[in-house]
């Protein structure tokens, strides 16, 4: 398309973007979006942010979650906010989960995207957060739009081999995120937890020390009105159950380290699951026995003595239904998940055989050596069908609507049920009574201003 059909449609003059006909774009707007995501590099950037400009003016705006978390901190609302992870066709899961706050009204949740699903997505943080707020701006969504960071994990391997250049990159990539209006940001350090210190202190010093070392950039960084909400962790997800004493090792240690403010909004633990849980040799997955007695305790703890909004679980996605409902019941802060949205994907009887069977066989060739020994095939396709939607990106995004709708409705009822469980709904009052409205404007790039 060309951006001149915006004409009529949007102004853009030294006060930023105005609306003139909303019908108008809600009707062009897949067609802006879908050009954003597959044009020549340049031009692409600057779409995605005329697109993040033209959401703000239409009333949807990122923001950071800080606000609500610091209430949180001091009376628990009985609600645990869901932060959901979208790998892939994402413009058209976005829109579906939108659809559910707005028939829910719900305000509290989070568009979230790892250290390393942006690489194996293909979605760098300027075009997750263009596209997010584009699908909000097509459904009709106005208020808040919380993008997360999760997982800006520091890498063990890469850290002891070279510290300077692994920190080095996270840095660069946390600035990369604030640039594209990443406001909440989760630093995973736990990686570096040295467990052959003689004391809980010493071996989570590591781990404290890079998260506070981050943190002072976050703060440097974030703009203006905006306090970024920053999350840690103590456990690495898939290793063993966290404790009380390990809580307060790092957090009294980062407490003493970091000279910002304000400090962590949450703390990630670790309390039973895996990410994308375990795998059993049939393809099926394993039940998993989650801690909730962990979660209530360390969730307390982090609350009333360090005035944070609670426990963090991660993994948790593919968990049965009817544990949803205890994590608001152990004060629970925030669940992340993934990997059951993704399976709803592949797995739906609507997604074409031909289409699923392309992906695997391109996953058996590109990612071979990625096979465990003693992994059957239904455990190799499970654990790597991820990787499937970056390198297929295109082919996802050009599935026709007939395809794409029933998976959406598919996805859209699991959407609706994690906010019930989760009870999220009705929750569009306390955010936009803890959530200052403050609207970070962009300039607009000269390529696109010439297109219009």
């Amino acid at each position: 398309m060309r951006i001149s059909e915006l004409d009529g449609i949007i102004n853009i003059s030294s006060d930023g973007v105005t609306i003139k006909d909303e019908k108008g774009l809600l009707a062009i707007m897949d067609q802006l979006v879908y050009e954003a995501v597959f044009s020549e590099e340049e031009r692409r950037k600057g779409l995605f942010i005329l697109l993040k400009e033209i959401a703000k003016a239409f009333g949807a705006f990122p923001a950071s979650i800080q606000g609500l978390y610091e209430e949180m901190g001091k009376n628990y609302p009985g609600f645990t906010v869901p932060a959901i992870n979208i790998r892939g066709l994402t413009y058209d899961s976005a829109r579906a989960v939108f659809r559910q706050a707005i028939e829910k009204k719900t305000g509290a949740f989070i568009f979230e995207i790892a250290r390393s699903e942006i690489g194996y997505t293909k979605q760098r943080p300027l075009e997750y957060s263009a596209v997010v707020l584009s699908a909000a701006v097509r459904e009709g969504y106005k208020g808040p739009v919380f993008i997360q960071g999760d997982h800006f994990q520091l890498v063990r391997k890469h850290f002891l081999s070279d510290p300077a250049a692994e920190t080095g990159y996270i840095k660069g990539l946390i600035q990369e995120a604030i640039d594209a209006e990443f406001y909440n940001i989760d630093i995973d350090s736990s990686t570096l937890v040295d467990l052959e210190k003689p004391t809980l202190t010493e071996q989570q010093r590591p781990n404290y020390e890079k998260t506070a070392e981050l943190s002072a950039l976050i703060r440097e960084l974030q703009p203006p009105g905006i306090k970024v909400s920053i999350g840690g962790e103590i456990g690495e997800i898939g290793k063993k159950n966290s404790t009380p004493e390990e809580l307060k090792a790092y957090l009294d240690g980062f407490n003493e380290t970091f000279k910002g403010s304000p400090g962590l909004s949450k703390l990630s633990v670790q309390s039973g699951t895996s990410h994308g849980g375990v795998v059993l040799p049939d393809g099926s997955l394993a039940q998993v026995k989650i801690d909730f007695e962990t979660l209530r305790q360390l969730s307390d703890i982090a609350r009333k003595e360090y005035g944070l909004s609670g426990a963090v679980q991660h993994g948790a996605s593919t968990l049965p239904e009817d544990a949803f409902d205890m994590f608001p019941a152990t004060g629970t802060s925030e669940v992340h998940l993934a990997t059951g949205f993704q399976n709803i994907i592949y797995d739906s009887e609507h997604l074409p055989d031909a289409f699923r069977d392309e992906i695997y066989d391109y996953i058996r060739k590109e990612f071979a050596n990625e096979r465990k020994e003693g992994q059957t095939e239904e455990q190799f396709i499970y654990s790597t069908r991820k990787k499937g939607f970056g390198a297929m990106k295109k082919k996802w995004w050009d599935l026709s609507s007939d395809i794409k709708e029933p998976i959406m409705a598919e996805l859209e009822k699991k959407f609706g049920l994690l906010f019930h469980k989760l009870k999220v709904e009705n929750t569009v009052g306390i955010v936009g009574e803890t959530v200052p409205a403050v609207i970070i404007g962009k300039q607009m790039p000269d390529n696109i201003l010439k297109e219009l």
